[in-house]
């Protein structure tokens, strides 16, 4: 039977830190403008980072800066797929709530580049260089694939093995290489603890992010959380499919405090069915509002801190957000993301569901009815569990309510002291 409720209490979130190896990736589009705002899962000594991501333009010291690590961990909670719960009410004096909130059941001086005759000879031209915060950039054009393998190795980069046909695609696109690494006289004097993100903006018809180059020493899967901001709607991959997590499921109660378990396998079970090769949409929201909400939504100043170069003075600016989650290897994503935006202001969240059964006393049809439902309800409930995560069934309901514990109290009737027995009878049928 569907219960009535307010749109619940948010309880838990599945962010990022369920996972060992996360990139995170904010996009904020709107028409050929992109802010394109990246941080890395790298782990290691930072004298040993390297970054090499494909551009489209060459990019200029102006138009790239060390944004505020919160800002992805703002966006993170904001849109992190979450556990609500909800309290049946008393069956026996429901509270009319109007219809809408009803819940139905079911950087110092930047490295040269090296000399311009050890470039020319390799093929590979320094664009532009430059520092940013901790960071010595360049952004580089090359002719052939393995001319800027040599040349990122003689400059001192740690470029793995097998990066050179990887490098190719994007060299015969006409596309340049934004290549960073670590600035350790500036890291070590502004006490930095780990590598901020690093934010670009730049004009281009190509709407993309490459994820080719981040395959070459994966030992394992690997997962990227992207944030897509749009004014319009969301935005859509177009060379993969995307499909909703699922989501709106009605789940046990233990699973409250193994959220983040039941969160990971039931991530791995989706991602195995589906094949391997789809991105998962977590969260489609205008970022005005949420419900319920897994953090505040996020202020005017903090979505321009995010990419969001459409706000004016004033006003609140029309955001969309699209979280799209990928798991992707080599063999089963060959190709960069493509995107595309669209005016499809659909909304949708990663949502799993608590519901306490009402455990007072009731006294009337109703009530009966109600308590007769819960042994079924709690097995619906188990079954959706084993469903998604694979759990074992059995296992899941040693763990489910025991129907004794929600059993009907009978109201009992004691009449008042009397000089006769029939005036507590009459007692009785007068109630």
């Amino acid at each position: 039977m569907p219960a009535w409720a307010f749109c619940g209490f948010y309880v838990a979130k599945a962010d990022t830190s369920l996972y060992n190896r996360a990139s995170q990736v904010a996009i904020a589009r709107d028409g050929d403008r992109t802010v394109l705002t990246m941080a890395n899962d790298y782990q290691g000594e930072v004298a040993d980072f390297a970054m090499v991501v494909p551009v489209p333009v060459v990019l200029q010291e102006d138009q790239v800066k060390v944004a505020d690590p919160t800002i992805l961990d703002r966006l993170d909670a904001f849109s992190a797929p979450r556990l609500v719960e909800y309290f049946d009410e008393n069956p026996c004096a429901p509270r009319p709530y109007p219809e809408m909130f009803r819940l139905e059941s079911e950087a110092p001086v930047a490295a040269d580049g090296g000399t311009s005759a050890s470039n020319q000879a390799l093929g590979v031209t320094v664009e532009s260089s430059f520092s940013v915060g901790e960071y010595d950039i360049l952004i580089l054009s090359a002719r052939e694939s393995d001319g800027l393998q040599t040349w990122l190795r003689e400059n001192d980069y740690r470029i793995p093995d097998g990066a050179s046909s990887l490098l190719q695609p994007y060299i015969r696109q006409g596309m340049k290489f934004f290549v960073a690494k670590v600035n350790l006289q500036e890291f070590d004097q502004q006490g930095f603890q780990s590598l901020r993100p690093l934010q670009m903006s730049y004009e281009s018809p190509r709407f993309m992010l490459p994820i080719r180059l981040g395959m070459i020493n994966a030992e394992s899967e690997q997962d990227l959380v992207v944030y897509l901001l749009s004014r319009n709607g969301r935005t859509e991959l177009t060379n993969y499919r995307a499909v909703p997590i699922p989501s709106d499921a009605n789940i046990p109660l233990f699973v409250k405090d193994e959220f983040n378990d039941f969160y990971t396998d039931m991530f791995q079970r989706s991602y195995e069915r589906e094949g391997k090769n789809v991105a998962f949409l977590e969260y489609a929201w205008n970022m005005g509002n949420c419900d319920p909400c897994s953090a505040d939504p996020l202020t005017p100043e903090e979505l321009s801190q995010a990419g969001v170069f459409w706000t004016r003075p004033g006003e609140w600016p029309s955001v969309f957000i699209s979280r799209l989650h990928v798991r992707y290897t080599r063999n089963k994503f060959p190709e960069d993301l493509m995107f595309q935006e669209t005016s499809n202001q659909q909304q949708f969240q990663g949502r799993y569901v608590l519901t306490h059964a009402y455990l007072g006393p009731t006294s009337c049809p109703a009530g009966e009815a109600y308590r007769r439902q819960l042994p079924q309800r709690f097995e619906q409930e188990a079954q959706s569990l084993a469903r998604l995560t694979g759990w074992n069934i059995n296992d899941i309901r040693r763990q489910l309510p025991q129907i004794d514990s929600v059993r009907t109290e009978q109201p009992r009737f004691e009449a008042e002291a009397t000089d006769s027995w029939w005036q507590s009878l009459w007692s009785l049928l007068s109630l």
